[in-house]
């Protein structure tokens, strides 16, 4: 963790003048105003003048924090209004006045009082609007100062309505989220400034000669004159290896400013993330405009028919995926939010990691560079087919951004050009020569812009010739086929194209859902018939038998599948590298039918970072700080005959591991990564009926880590549900937890049930719910005959009820 620490110290200040965050002081309406006179007239309060009423709110911020896993209605498509005041006062004389957008979905317009000062369709690349001339305009005004007191009136609109002619398609398997999501700048420039900085940091394969070349880029309103210009290149330990004193010309667009000869730098690598500095003074005194960037020195390699190389040696890729998603919040994380994301990857072993499906934050590259996190980085295009012209022009704008704004980061070593671009629906024709047409001409554009990085997509056989790098659709085990299958599949695959890299596997589980018998849908699957996924596997209805249909969903599952899947990438020496899709559950509008509606649940932790078990699968392969973890630690009941041996599992990087049941110790076994499953550490023992303890201790060298988990063990055979309850189970920072349980006639609980059950709230106080968790649902289908959820409320005026079909309602009144 001290090491983790010490790297986010290194985060790229990517603009060093005055700049502010805009977070709080505004205002919000879900939904259109009539015209921008509607955000800046003057309101007395009950007047009519005051409808529609605004909402206060703080930034980042997302239309669709709880609708999009409401169960109950479509998440909300339109438009929304922000508005906010701001007092403005540029230092710099002749200098820009700009607001500096990381993001904002998915259509927007600015105002500055009624002044229509900028607009951009896209809902994730950067972009800045020029505020100069409207502020200075709206100064001079009475109403700047008898209404608005001294301050700027900024209104926004955004719009994320359903558009056949825009990117994302609405088909795509996430929500296209609405409002100002990532953070918003006030941002101050003298005269000269620049507006984008270019350093690319290279080295020959062997790691002695790098070459670090340095552009800069001017706006095109600069004016025309020449200032003194200082490039430093510091060290990772802040040290001056380098510097340039020279002459910029003021005129806008790109030009050199130096190239810097750099003997035997450290390397940047996932195991040691080496980040130069590079600042850039233009001017002097109180007028210099001063900007930094961290570069990274590497050597990358995909290799014809083999595997990726880092510095010359091979790397094998370990990876994930990352959608902008949370709960409560939507799209709308904050910056501490993704630093927990990202260090919570990073410690489960992560090396990789593909941005799906758009443009990110800029602060989730700094992370990725910071860490030692590899990244393919991807525009919007998703599914739905081919657009006309001005779907087209967005796609090349957005990969043209993307590139431009996110070039220096060493972590980037793939852009990404499409995703399931196979999948039609958005338009009546959909023509492949088309498709392959346009995804040429991105590929033409990406190495136009970017020569020294490789290109791919995922899934579109079609075009899998076209990218440098392809990734088929392998879900063996889930939606095709049986997890067994994985190497042979991925083998026959790899031989199909120049350069291979698989992203996209793994399958759903249902957080707190365990079973003693979790293969048992694989008995219905017919083997040998490819592992791809196909139209309609993913539904929940009809077709032909597959575990995504037929399973039961449960996190023993799901470690099972991963566990087989790791286990045989150590033994595939021609692999570049997998990502495992993705890392924490999502919300989607084409999923309405699962367990959490509305929730793609293939996660390995949860909508809100809970950790699921799968997490400490990938912790036992992936990383080497000692770890162990017996499975179970969410299993509260276990069930089977009296007598019966039961498994256990634990999953650890240590040499060896010694069980212990109720005190009783089972033998020491050793890790062994091709004995499946758990590496070898897996034991079959007794429980006794009632509660059991089990403890492990694994040693790694001299060192020792332990694990310990207690659970009922049920001997008692249930019938189907027939009584539903309800009972307070604990109270904790003004929450009280609720449990529902479902039991048969007899009075058992029925460990197997997986009925719908749904909370509601009567009196004072509020649900948790739309949280899009397992225990934050307030309909959700039960785990192992149970459901949990949270609420506020107060004793005697609150009352808190469940219901199951087919089952009385029950009431509890706290």
């Amino acid at each position: 963790m001290l090491l983790l620490l010490l790297l986010l110290t290194g985060l790229h200040p990517t603009f060093s003048q005055q700049k502010t965050r805009l977070n709080t002081g505004w205002e919000f309406v879900r939904q259109d105003l009539g015209g921008i006179w509607e955000a800046v007239r003057p309101v007395g309060a009950g007047n009519p003048e005051s409808v529609p009423l605004w909402d206060k709110v703080t930034l980042p911020h997302c239309f669709n924090a709880r609708d999009a896993v409401d169960p109950d209605v479509n998440y909300y498509q339109g438009p929304g209004w922000y508005r906010t005041q701001v007092a403005m006062q540029n230092p710099y004389p002749g200098g820009r006045t700009l607001l500096h957008f990381e993001g904002a979905g998915q259509k927007t317009d600015v105002y500055i009082y009624t002044t229509k000062v900028g607009s951009h369709v896209g809902g994730y690349d950067e972009w800045t609007v020029d505020i100069t001339q409207a502020v200075a305009d709206f100064q001079k005004t009475d109403v700047y100062q008898k209404q608005f007191k001294g301050q700027i009136p900024i209104s926004i609109r955004c719009d994320n309505s359903r558009d056949l002619e825009m990117i994302p398609s609405d088909l795509s398997d996430f929500n296209v989220y609405g409002g100002l999501y990532r953070y918003l700048n006030l941002e101050y420039q003298p005269a000269v400034s620049l507006s984008r900085l270019v350093a690319k940091a290279e080295v020959d394969k062997a790691g002695k000669a790098g070459t670090l070349t340095v552009k800069a880029v001017l706006p095109e309103t600069v004016a025309a004159g020449s200032a003194p210009v200082l490039v430093r290149l510091l060290d990772p330990r802040g040290k001056q290896v380098a510097q340039y004193k020279g002459t910029l010309a003021a005129k806008p667009g790109e030009q050199d400013l130096h190239q810097f000869a750099v003997k035997s730098p450290r390397l940047w690598s996932p195991d040691v993330p080496q980040l130069y500095t590079v600042q850039v003074t233009v001017g002097t005194g109180a007028q210099a405009y001063q900007q930094s960037e961290k570069v990274g020195f590497r050597h990358i390699e995909f290799v014809e028919k083999g595997p990726f190389m880092l510095n010359g040696k091979r790397l094998l890729l370990r990876g994930t995926h990352r959608h902008e998603d949370h709960a409560d919040v939507a799209a709308a994380m904050t910056e501490p939010m993704i630093r927990q994301e990202m260090v919570m990857m990073k410690q489960m072993g992560v090396n990789f990691i593909r941005l799906g499906h758009y443009q990110q934050s800029r602060i989730v590259l700094n992370l990725c560079d910071s860490l030692g996190i590899t990244v393919w980085e991807e525009i919007p295009w998703c599914r739905g087919g081919l657009g006309g012209p001005v779907y087209q022009a967005q796609a090349k704008r957005m990969l043209t951004n993307m590139i431009e704004q996110h070039y220096n980061h060493p972590s980037i070593i793939i852009w990404g050009l499409g995703n399931e671009n196979d999948w039609p629906g958005d338009f009546p024709e959909f023509d492949k020569q088309k498709i392959r047409a346009f995804m040429t001409e991105l590929n033409d554009l990406s190495h136009q812009l970017d020569r020294s990085r490789y290109t791919a997509i995922r899934r579109c056989d079609f075009c899998k010739d076209i990218v440098d790098v392809y990734s088929p659709s392998i879900w063996a085990g889930w939606y095709r086929g049986i997890y067994t299958e994985y190497k042979e599949v991925s083998r026959k695959e790899f031989e199909g194209v120049k350069r291979f890299l698989h992203v996209e596997w793994g399958g759903d589980s249902h957080a707190g859902r365990h079973s003693e018998n979790p293969d048992n849908a694989l008995a219905k699957i017919t083997a040998g018939k490819g592992a791809d996924e196909r139209a309609g596997d993913a539904s929940l209805f009809g077709g032909s038998a597959r575990v995504s249909k037929d399973g039961d969903w449960s996190e023993t599952y799901l470690c099972n599948l991963v566990d087989w899947h790791l286990k045989e990438q150590e033994t595939m020496p021609w692999l570049s590298g997998t990502a495992y899709w993705p890392f924490k559950d999502f919300s989607t509008p084409v999923r309405p039918d699962n367990p959490i509606p509305y929730m793609n649940q293939k996660g390995v932790v949860e909508r809100d970072f809970t950790k699921k078990e799968a997490y400490y699968v990938f912790q036992s392969y992936w990383t080497v700080q000692p770890m162990a973890h017996i499975y179970g630690h969410s299993w509260p009941v276990r069930w089977g005959d009296e007598g019966e041996l039961k498994m256990v599992k634990v999953y650890s990087n240590c040499e060896q591991a010694e069980l212990f049941v109720n005190g009783k110790s089972y033998g020491v076994k050793k890790r062994n990564s091709q004995d499946f499953p758990a590496a070898g550490l897996h034991w079959n023992v007794p429980f006794s009926a009632g509660q059991n303890q089990v403890r492990v201790v694994a040693r790694q060298g001299k060192q020792t880590v332990q694990d310990e988990i207690t659970f009922r063990y049920q001997t008692q055979k249930w019938g189907k549900p027939t009584k539903l309850t309800l009972e307070k189970v604990a109270e904790a920072n003004g929450l009280t937890t609720v449990e529902a349980k479902l039991f048969d006639a007899q009075g058992v609980q029925c460990l197997d049930a997986a009925s719908w059950v749904e909370f509601s709230l009567a009196g004072a106080g509020k649900l948790l719910d739309d949280l899009g968790t397992s225990s934050g649902s307030r309909k959700v289908q039960a785990y192992n005959g149970r459901a949990i959820i949270r609420l506020e409320g107060k004793p005697g005026q609150t009352a808190v009820a469940v219901q199951s079909p087919g089952l009385e309602p029950v009431l509890l009144t706290l």
